[in-house]
C-alpha cells in the first residue's frame, strides 16, 4: 500500500483523464468531491468542499501529494487558500495546481482568481508545481459552435486561442505529479494560435455545418487591449502539444459517424 495522492476534481474533463494515468504508474488515489461516488479497487471517493473548507483535513490524512484540479466560475481563490492551509498542517510534500495561460496578465475576474490561486500555493509553504495550460479543445468547442450556429459571426479582432488537447494535458500533469516540486513549470499550449475565423472555419468545414458571413467587431477596454496584445497566449519557452484543432474535430465526428 502507498501513500494516497489526492486529487481534487478527479471526476471533471481533466481529472477523469489523469487519474487512470496515475494508476498505471501504480498509485491509490483519493478523490475529493462534492458527492463521492461509489469507492473502486485503488481509488477512494471522499466527501468535501474546497470552497466551503470542509472535509479537507480527513481527506489530506496520510496524503504526500495534492493534484488540485477542480475549478469553477467563481471561487478558485478561495479553494486554493483553503487547500493550501489544509496541506500545510496535514504535511503534505507536494501540491500542484492547474492554472491557465495568461493569469498573471488577463484582466478578467477568471484569470485573477487563477492568479491569486497560484499565489496560495505558491505561499503554502508545501513545496509545490503549478501549471499553466491554454483552453481545451473541448472548452473551445461550444465557443466556435455558438458562433457558427450565429445569422452572422462575429469576428473579434485580435481575439486568438490556442487550443490544447485535453489528453496532453492530463499527461503533463500526471508527469509532474509523480516527480518532485517543480514550482511555476513552462507554459502548455496547443500546437497552433488561431483567430475566431480560422476556429470557426475550421468547426464549419469538418462538421459540415453552413458557413456564414464574418462581422468584424473591436472588443472594448482593457479586456480588448489585452487581447489584442496577446495576453492570454503562452510566450517563448512554452511547451506545445501535438493534436491540432482540426485533427481533435475530425477525430470526434468520425467517432460520431461510426457510432
Amino acid at each position: 500500500m502507498n501513500a494516497p495522492l489526492l486529487v481534487t476534481g478527479g471526476t471533471g474533463n481533466i481529472g477523469s483523464r489523469v487519474v487512470p494515468l496515475l494508476r498505471g504508474a501504480g498509485r491509490d488515489i483519493r478523490i475529493l468531491s462534492r458527492h463521492p461516488r461509489a469507492t473502486e479497487p485503488g481509488i477512494q471517493h471522499v466527501a468535501g468542499d474546497t470552497v466551503a473548507g470542509s472535509g479537507l483535513a480527513a481527506a489530506l490524512d496520510g496524503v504526500d501529494v495534492v493534484l488540485h484540479l477542480a475549478g469553477g466560475a467563481k471561487g478558485d481563490d478561495i479553494a486554493a487558500r483553503n487547500l493550501a492551509a489544509a496541506a500545510r498542517e496535514a504535511g503534505v510534500r507536494h501540491l500542484l495546481l492547474i492554472s491557465v495561460v495568461g493569469a498573471d496578465r488577463m484582466p478578467i475576474g477568471y484569470f485573477r482568481a487563477k492568479a491569486e490561486a497560484e499565489r496560495a500555493i505558491a505561499g503554502s509553504g508545501v513545496p509545490w508545481t503549478v501549471l499553466r495550460a491554454a483552453q481545451l479543445h473541448d472548452f473551445v468547442l461550444p465557443v466556435a459552435r455558438g458562433m457558427a450556429r450565429m445569422p452572422l459571426t462575429p469576428l473579434p479582432g485580435g481575439l486568438r486561442f490556442e487550443p490544447v488537447d485535453g489528453g496532453e494535458v492530463a499527461a503533463r500533469l500526471a508527469e509532474l505529479a509523480l516527480g518532485a516540486p517543480a514550482g511555476l513549470v513552462a507554459d502548455l499550449a496547443g500546437p497552433e494560435v488561431l483567430d475566431v475565423a480560422q476556429l470557426v472555419a475550421t468547426f464549419t468545414e469538418a462538421t459540415g455545418a453552413r458557413q456564414r458571413r464574418g462581422v468584424p467587431i473591436r472588443l472594448p477596454g482593457a479586456v480588448g487591449r489585452a487581447y489584442r496584445a496577446g495576453d492570454n497566449l503562452a510566450g517563448e519557452g512554452a511547451d506545445r502539444g501535438t493534436r491540432t484543432w482540426r485533427s481533435f474535430l475530425m477525430e470526434r465526428e468520425n467517432r460520431a459517424v461510426s457510432a
